[in-house]
């Protein structure tokens, strides 16, 4: 045990070393996306923040709203993922990520579709992998794209003739960091 805990020590502190201030940024982002059977596109937004560890490894938190329609609009699925994803760099410019996401999930029943059922709160765990670009905006801005695949199981069991529904889905998301 006390080997983890000296292990765990030094690895904050290799990777606290090589953070300074240029290489956290923060900001909002935009997402457009269609979960595989929701009934549209939908759009998503929120907050992101950055951090570069090294000229190739870096890592990602955000924070964000989607909200989607399924079954001829007679569930609305609303959902604040909150997300850490692993980065790396091959090239300065371009990405590879991948990571996972906690999703507070409601489900919002139509009640003039099904009278029966009620709205349910629940928590959902999700991966994702994708990939994009990083481009400097002045010195002290950060524009990025990327396109990710979410891997996100929702339970749909309960609504009749939905045993078949997917709600994975790829995003396609934008945003503007600035350098704190």
């Amino acid at each position: 045990m006390r080997t983890k805990i000296v292990l765990l020590i030094g690895l904050i502190s290799l990777i606290s070393t090589q953070v300074d201030a240029q290489s956290i940024l923060l900001g909002p982002q935009a997402g457009f996306y269609k979960a595989s059977d929701a009934d549209n596109w939908s759009m998503m937004g929120g907050l992101a923040c950055r951090v570069k560890l090294t000229p190739v490894l870096g890592a990602e938190a955000s924070v964000n709203y989607r909200q989607e329609t399924y079954a001829n609009d007679a569930l609305t699925v609303k959902s604040w993922p909150v997300m850490v994803t692993g980065l790396i760099y091959p090239i300065p410019f371009a990405y590879g990520a991948i990571g996972g996401g906690w999703y507070n999930v409601t489900y919002d029943f139509n009640q003039n579709k099904l009278p029966s059922f009620t709205d349910e709160s629940t928590q959902r765990f999700g991966w994702h992998f994708g990939g994009g670009v990083e481009l400097p905006v002045g010195t002290s801005m950060k524009l990025i794209g990327d396109i990710r695949y979410v891997f996100l199981d929702y339970n749909f069991q309960q609504i009749p003739g939905s045993t078949n529904l997917k709600s994975d889905f790829a995003v396609i998301m934008v945003g503007l960091l600035f350098n704190l």
